[in-house]
């Protein structure tokens, strides 16, 4: 079934963005300065760099939002989109800018990091379920040129901080109650022991699921230790698990099966019984080193573990060919590396100038194995190999403010990406597969930050991206065994300008032009028998404007419109399951997107309220445009009080999404071969959140 009309919702959306944008001036509270550190590695006021970058703080992470995954809260950033599937086993759907929007499976194309510890492995490709949540501090989002100085595959950085434990030992309990058996629990013990800082936080999520076929059960842990060794030395140890076992994946649907009945689950799915299991464990290690008042080292080293097993729904006739991998996705992976940083806070020509200097490493080893999936059963071994990518960096960056209004800023990244793989399962009509190929680039940035007030700046930057194919992408080649090693490397040239910063005490507001043009973007060769093949397209061109606002109003108001207009589309033709034409718009890419908050607060009663509205234009299913995901505008409240003792807070939220009970697609499979492209977002919904904490 289409989206209704979206004309009065949207209209009654309009004027309550406009009656919020005309209030007067007087403050309920100040707006936040935004510090970052994303941007330079280093904190620095967001409006002060030459960058599109947004914090996310603990208030909107943490206030009646159930903590379950970043859609909740990272829909206020400009530029990004990301779509909560309701389908746990494939994760969520992010894209920066177009970036990451035609994955099929994880994330991709966007750098992803908690506490410094990559969550994208160095091939590009990346998961977020070990996002923890509930002791996230802030999660900052970086968009534009300067994103490339992380390297391989990013088209934008997203990094989770976890929060220092409190001054007093101090206990957090919270619980969590929805429809379709939708519960969670979570607990989190943190406080400060003379030297050492630490907390730590275990939670158990559960679903059944809105569709036939999609429940999930999962276990996650955290934990963060500081130690303040001297004056000068800092050490700060993160560890965290995750545990999911047999998420169910209802799979896409057509557009008959959507409208036929929107909760049902492809007939497949129970066929096969499709479903994921992960199991994921990592650690790291940071030491911070002040050498003199002008220097510092920083050094970090991680280490971990994946694994997952996969029931694809692969018809057997396909899975029996001679070069199928199976319908059973079996990898255990490794994964670690290290990183030594020198920051440089001094003087040049007497005036600040900061360097960064760094080295960088990361690996992963991967044991690849595939079986046949004979009804929901494990069968024979098709496929045995073992993958190895290492990924070696050394960038720079430096940023001099030259006058007391100009500031310059440039940066330089190599990147040498190594793909290597032994095939160990070698039989007739299955040659050996083994191979090795280097990938490498050097991305330039730069850009100019002019001061037109003290805190009101106007920026440009400019800068060169860089993209591999990950290991899925590699897997297979059209027409013949073993890896893609045709497939090239995506390469962007960025421009962006903007202006950003605080007017008066009340109102922080953003606004950037950017354009991007790719070559070679890799996109779906052919896709069907659960085997998607990929090739490189010839160029692309992203042109966009991101704005913001966020203001503390009168009367205990406060409120934030993030609206983003995106034009991404094929500049030259090519074939991609039929013909593509130049113009086609990118598919997974809204051309709109718009999220708009108005929150309302009375202290002395400890109640808060909040209305959220969101709106995506259609997004297209396919390169060639065949079919779309209309347009919605979905509206969520919620309404919570506040209880406040000595050392003791409690507090109860009620939410409602989707609260016009809007029918709608909430994300598309992109090319997915079957045209089941279709993921039907949830109806009405309404949670309940309790959460309770006591200081010792």
């Amino acid at each position: 079934m289409r989206g209704r009309s979206a004309g009065p919702a949207w209209r009654s959306t309009g004027a309550l963005i406009g009656t919020a944008l005309i209030a007067g001036t007087a403050t309920a509270q100040p707006v936040d300065d935004g510090v970052v550190v994303s941007a330079t590695r280093s904190e620095r006021k967001s409006f002060d760099v030459p960058v599109s970058i947004d914090a996310v703080g603990i208030e909107a992470i943490r206030e009646g939002q159930p903590k379950v995954n970043l859609s909740e809260s990272l829909g206020r950033v400009p530029g990004l989109v990301i779509q909560n599937r309701n389908n746990y086993a494939q994760d969520l759907q992010l894209s920066i800018r177009g970036f990451g929007a035609r994955s099929t499976f994880g994330i991709r194309g966007i750098k992803l990091y908690a506490d410094g510890i990559p969550a994208t492995m160095p091939d590009g490709s990346g998961q977020s379920t070990n996002f923890d949540l509930f002791s996230a501090q802030r999660i900052e989002v970086m968009r534009g040129p300067f994103a490339s100085l992380y390297g391989n595959s990013a088209g934008g950085v997203v990094q989770v901080f976890t929060q220092d434990g409190p001054a007093r030992p101090t206990a957090e309990a919270e619980a969590l109650l929805g429809p379709w058996g939708m519960n969670r629990l979570g607990l989190k013990f943190g406080g400060t022991a003379d030297a050492l800082n630490y907390t730590a936080d275990w939670s158990r999520f559960h679903t059944d699921g809105w569709r036939a076929h999609s429940s999930v059960n999962r276990q996650q842990g955290n934990v963060k230790l500081r130690w303040q060794l001297n004056a000068d030395t800092k050490v700060t140890l993160v560890a965290n698990t995750l545990e999911q076992p047999e998420t169910q994946d209802p799979l896409g649907l057509s557009r008959a099966q959507v409208n036929a009945d929107r909760r049902q689950a492809d007939a497949s799915a129970s066929v096969f019984n499709t479903n994921k299991s992960v199991r994921q464990t990592q650690g790291g290690l940071t030491i911070e080193h002040r050498l003199s008042a002008a220097n510092s080292l920083r050094a970090a080293v991680y280490a971990g573990d994946r694994t997952v097993r996969q029931y694809l729904a692969v018809p057997l006739a396909a899975q029996a060919a001679a070069t199928s991998s199976g319908g059973i996705v079996d990898l255990s992976t490794g994964f670690g590396g290290w990183n030594l940083l020198w920051l440089h806070e001094g003087r040049l020509a007497g005036r600040p100038l900061n360097v960064t200097t760094g080295l960088e490493q990361e690996d992963m080893q991967q044991r690849r194995k595939g079986f046949l999936n004979v009804s929901g059963v494990i069968g024979s071994l098709k496929r045995d190999e073992d993958d190895t990518v290492t990924s070696r960096n050394l960038f720079t960056q430096a940023d001099w403010r030259f006058t007391d209004r100009w500031a310059a800023s440039a940066g330089l990244r190599n990147t040498r990406v190594t793909f290597n793989t032994k095939d160990f399962f070698v039989a007739p009509g299955n040659p050996d597969d083994s191979g090795r190929t280097t990938f490498s680039n050097t991305s330039p940035v730069a850009g100019l930050t002019y001061r037109i007030l003290p805190e009101l700046n106007l920026y440009a930057s400019a800068g060169r991206g860089f993209e591999t194919p990950t290991f899925v992408e590699l897997a297979y080649r059209t027409g013949g065994s073993g890896l893609n090693f045709a497939l090239k490397p995506s390469r962007s040239s960025t421009v962006e300008v903007g202006v950003k910063g605080r007017v008066a005490d009340d109102h922080r507001v953003s606004l950037a032009y950017f354009e991007t043009e790719t070559q070679d973007e890799i996109v779906v060769d052919t896709n069907s028998g659960g085997r998607s093949t990929f090739k490189n397209a010839s160029r692309t061109r992203r042109r966009g404007i991101e704005a913001s606002w966020q203001a503390a109003l009168p009367a205990n108001f406060d409120a934030l419109v993030a609206w983003t207009i995106l034009d991404a589309r094929y500049i030259d033709p090519f074939t991609s399951g039929g013909p593509v034409q130049a113009g086609n718009r990118l598919p997974g890419v809204p051309a709109s997107t718009l999220y708009g908050e108005l929150r309302w607060r009375h202290p002395a009663l400890g109640f808060s309220s909040a209305l959220e509205v969101r709106r995506n234009a259609k997004v297209f299913v396919d390169d060639a445009n065949s079919d779309a995901a209309e347009s919605y505008v979905v509206l969520n409240v919620r309404a919570g009080f506040e209880q406040r003792g000595d050392r003791w807070r409690i507090s109860e939220y009620v939410r409602v999404d989707n609260l016009a009970n809007k029918q709608y697609i909430g994300s598309v499979i992109v090319a997915e071969g079957n045209r089941r492209f279709f993921e039907p977002a949830l109806p009405r919904s309404v949670s309940l959140l309790v959460n309770a904490r006591r200081e010792f």
